[in-house]
């Protein structure tokens, strides 16, 4: 019992220092919650929403200037970019400590240089702007905000501003900022704001043209020696409050793989970018990008053509490859590294494989043997490939056609009479007057033994008195 409780002691105590010890870079697959500086987290895989990583996900939290996401994505859709926005004394009307945009009370903006500055910048004045400008005042287009983020699908969400600013009705969380950002990040215009890293505003009714340039270090190549910036970033938004602390949702995409992350209430300015790396790692890590193709090519299909010349290396033994019909056809598929080594296994489940052409020799390299098609799980179109020959198998030498080749000769012979060849005269003369010959010979033969038998004289009676 002692040896046991001793056992149980160590077995405790050895998990406890594993998930307590330090996160090391070289095995981020390794990550666990207690690695991040954050309150809460998440990772989302953007193509699917697939979570991959979470930690305190649900908590409701001040959103901060991450709430900008929602304002610019909703402007994006509910008004032209080009709208002429004439910016108000409210929105201009902001504390010292408030990040600005610089914004002068009467200056007419583009709607869309409005979002570049509401996001590079984190414009308090820029998104009240767009509120005013879009949704008649900031309340009506904080209700809009709240009613699109229901919507899609967040159940602890609730805007009553459109920069951010801390209030106890405002409020958010990971998992609910992470949907807001995929499906904002969908929108080509939204993607080319959120990963831009400067911006020209051009001249206005006040201001000449004036360059900006993002406070997003995570996408800044020079932060790379400071830790923040990461090499396949691609956006997205910061926040900063007392009450919310340093929050990031960041995007990045590699090897065709795009990932999300939300980190809420980290304690410094780098916390936030290093966590965020982590994530990202980590998704990397777990989610590879790969195609049919690809799969296929794990376990090519093989088949063995008939009729194969005597002198083929490979003995009949043919190995196919694919090419898809339609190139434009997208067959990218974003999944983690153990499905994938599932479909390599099980590859015949999710596709359907036509033979459309028989297993028998001659075959050239390239020519189409059958098509394969697969359909993926969420009702997107089917993709058809082409099931192609690797390399040519000539025919065995034959001393007779087949029955097949001889028909296709008689189809294809232009020559309205039949051509006179040994094999002709063979098959259509000599053979059957051969086997007519034999026949005759074997009824003949059999006639004479009737004959014979038939001739036998029958032996006279004799008696013991004869003599």
């Amino acid at each position: 019992m002692t040896a046991l409780l001793m056992a149980m002691l160590f077995f405790v105590s050895f998990s406890f220092s594993a998930s307590a010890g330090e996160y090391d870079p070289n095995y981020p697959e390794e990550l666990s919650e207690g690695h991040l500086n954050a309150t809460s987290a998440i990772l989302i895989e953007a193509e699917s929403g697939e979570v991959i990583f979470k930690k305190n996900a649900d908590a409701k939290m001040h959103p901060a200037s991450t709430t900008k996401i929602m304002t610019v994505w909703l402007a994006l859709n509910s008004a032209d970019p080009d709208m002429l926005v004439t910016v108000s004394e409210n929105a201009v009307n902001v504390a010292e400590d408030e990040s600005t945009a610089k914004l002068a009370a009467g200056e007419e903006v583009r709607l869309i240089d409005l979002m570049y500055a509401a996001m590079l910048l984190s414009g308090n004045d820029a998104a009240t702007a767009i509120a005013e400008g879009v949704g008649g005042s900031v309340e009506n287009f904080a209700y809009y905000m709240t009613q699109a983020a229901q919507a899609l699908g967040c159940k602890n969400t609730n805007f009553v501003n459109a920069n951010g600013l801390t209030d106890e009705n405002h409020y958010s969380t990971a998992e609910d900022l992470a949907i807001i950002t995929r499906v904002a990040m969908q929108n080509p215009t939204f993607r080319q704001i959120a990963g831009t890293t400067s911006y020209v505003m051009p001249k206005d009714n006040i201001y000449r043209s004036r360059e900006i340039v993002t406070g997003v270090r995570f996408i800044l190549p020079a932060e790379k020696e400071s830790g923040m910036y990461y090499e396949y970033s691609t956006g997205v938004k910061t926040g900063t409050t007392s009450a919310a602390g340093r929050c990031f949702v960041g995007s990045a995409t590699k090897d065709g793989v795009s990932l999300i992350s939300v980190v809420l209430g980290c304690t410094t300015d780098k916390a936030r970018y290093t966590d965020t790396i982590k994530l990202m790692d980590y998704g990397f890590s777990q989610f590879k990008s790969t195609s049919i193709a690809e799969i296929y090519a794990e376990n090519p299909r093989v088949i063995d053509i008939q009729g194969f010349a005597l002198d083929d290396p490979e003995v009949g033994r043919l190995q196919l490859e694919l090419r898809k019909v339609d190139p434009a056809v997208k067959d990218l598929i974003v999944t983690s590294q153990d499905q994938i080594e599932y479909w390599v296994q099980n590859f015949n489940s999710i596709t359907v494989t036509d033979f459309t052409r028989p297993f028998r020799a001659p075959v050239e390299a390239g020519e189409v043997m059958g098509t394969l098609t697969y359909y993926p799980e969420d009702g997107g179109s089917a993709v058809v490939y082409e099931m192609l020959a690797t390399r040519t198998i000539a025919a065995r030498e034959q001393l007779f056609p087949t029955i097949d080749q001889i028909i296709s000769d008689a189809e294809n012979d232009k020559n309205p009479f039949p051509r006179i060849t040994f094999e002709l005269v063979f098959l259509h003369v000599l053979l059957p007057a051969a086997g007519i010959w034999l026949l005759v010979k074997i009824i003949k033969f059999l006639k004479k033994r009737i004959r014979r038998h038939r001739r036998v004289k029958a032996h006279k009676p004799q008696s013991r008195y004869y003599r």
